[in-house]
């Protein structure tokens, strides 16, 4: 009998330690680091060997008085922190069937709110560790109005086995991340700026730089790099001068490359540059002062939905459109986190003297060949070097979701492989699928290794010059020597 207990003992300990909520015990084999905030502890993954730091807040909530603040100092909390939940996603609108949302299966999220300012770490090693690992930042995209570093296809297992340390996060979207107005400049006018959820990416590179080698990563040898608009972010922090030192390597995807302004196949709209913090603030002040939100106080006190909703019932009941609401979202030129447009930044030679990895996936609009090519050559002007890719696997169906229309090698498709978490999506993925998700996710990850995508000794991926003009394409294909094409790669 006394065996029985103690067996069932046993297993209810084992069983916490398994699935641990905040408020449980902290499971003793793994462990407790001290950042800045106060203690943590991190959960087993499937994969051995690898824990997550899940939902680790790396600044105050940004609500209240905090709204449309720079980050600021997080708030301490008391004994140890068992991260093994996510944190919220910031404030966005719902996801529906179809599209993306099948494609990433939303909806296990925790509730969208304002207090979004949290990050996820996944490692194999500790503070213990005699050789720090190399680290990478991943910026998720989304258009700077929706996303998460949480979503299922970030998942960062096959990153942190590869000895990688990978850190996720969260940031400000929509009119909560990128918002002007003239009462919010007075309020810090040294530092005035509309670009808070840029704010928040630079928080954690500098949360970074302070704290990682606690989870066994190396600050001085950190990555950045995002999709779409994670990989805009990129390019706008590789431009900004508060991120100098905060890394060593980038990796652009699917964002463009850069726009000569002699280039004739890149429509007006594209070439719209930024707005100045001074035109953000004044058309978003049209739009609150037609709202009675006249005052910080007003607008601070205002509901989340409220402020969500702004720009696009403006827009619906006066006809006129707005920043808050029409085109892409972009950092405001505000003379401090942004002095300049990123494409004169870069024809300029002011952006960060890095080597850069840069591409798109086959089915992306085609001028961003170009762009990418335009990116390469420019680098290799001032003697940097930038690796050029596509992604080019049209991502199998098998009729089981009727109601998803994304197709071929789409935006975004290539997600999937980079990070190696195929088991997360629906898709009949074959061998072959595995296999150059397992390519991918090498390259990337040698690249935040040895900036270098071939890995410490090189390899038959050449930088892309004006010499040597290849593109390495991803593919289903048996023969190594096949995956590289010269000039440009193939176009939808």
């Amino acid at each position: 009998m006394k065996k029985s207990i103690l067996f069932a003992l046993g297993i209810s300990m084992l069983l916490s330690c398994a699935s641990q909520t905040a408020t449980e015990n902290k499971c003793p084999e793994l462990p407790v680091l001290t950042i800045e905030g106060g203690q943590v502890q991190g959960v087993n993954t499937e994969k051995e060997g690898v824990i997550v730091y899940k939902g680790i807040p790396y600044a105050a909530p940004p609500i209240g008085e905090n709204r449309w603040r720079a980050p600021q100092p997080v708030i301490p909390w008391k004994g140890v922190k068992v991260c093994n939940a996510f944190g919220h996603p910031a404030f966005q609108g719902a996801h529906y069937n179809g599209g993306y949302t099948t494609e990433w299966g939303y909806g296990d999220e925790k509730a969208y709110s304002e207090d979004c300012l949290y990050l996820n770490v996944y490692t194999k090693a500790s503070a213990e560790s005699e050789k720090k690992l190399p680290v990478a930042i991943w910026i998720f995209g989304g258009g700077l109005r929706e996303g998460w570093g949480s979503e299922p296809e970030f998942d960062g297992q096959e990153w942190a086995a590869k000895d990688v340390v990978l850190v996720t996060f969260n940031y400000r979207v929509g009119p909560f991340g990128f918002f002007a107005h003239p009462e919010i400049s007075a309020e810090d006018p040294e530092h005035a700026t509309g670009n808070f959820g840029t704010l928040d990416q630079i928080e954690v590179m500098k949360w970074v730089k302070k704290n990682i080698s606690q989870f066994g990563g190396d600050p001085d040898n950190v990555m950045i790099f995002g999709q779409s608009a994670g990989g805009r972010s990129t390019k706008f922090l590789t431009s900004s001068p508060l991120t100098k030192g905060l890394f060593n390597k980038a990796i652009i995807m699917s964002a463009s490359g850069l726009m000569r302004p002699e280039r004739s196949d890149i429509p007006a709209f594209f070439r719209q540059p930024p707005l100045t913090l001074k035109e953000a603030e004044q058309q978003i002040k049209e739009v609150t002062d037609w709202a009675n939100l006249k005052t910080l106080n007003d607008l601070r006190s205002a509901s989340t939905e409220e402020i969500y909703a702004l720009g696009s019932l403006y827009s619906r009941v006066t006809g006129k459109k707005n920043c808050l609401n029409s085109g892409p979202i972009s950092p405001f030129i505000d003379g401090y986190v942004l002095t300049k447009p990123f494409d004169d930044a870069c024809l300029n030679n002011e952006i960060a003297d890095v080597p850069y990895m840069i591409g798109c996936t086959l089915h992306d609009p085609a001028m961003m060949v170009s762009q990418v090519e335009d990116f390469c050559l420019n680098r290799q002007e001032i003697g940097n070097k930038a690796w050029a890719y596509q992604f080019a696997r049209p991502l199998p169906d098998d009729g089981s979701h009727p109601e998803d229309n994304l197709k071929g090698a789409f935006h975004s498709s290539d997600l999937w492989f980079v990070f190696k978490s195929l088991k997360h999506c629906w898709r009949p993925w074959t061998k072959g699928d595995w296999d150059l998700s397992e390519k991918m996710l090498s390259a990337w990850t040698n690249f935040a290794k040895y900036a270098d995508p071939n890995g410490e000794n090189g390899g038959s991926w050449k930088p892309y010059t004006s010499e040597n003009k290849e593109f390495m394409v991803f593919k289903l294909d048996e023969k190594d020597s096949e995956n590289s094409c010269p000039g440009n790669p193939m176009k939808p």
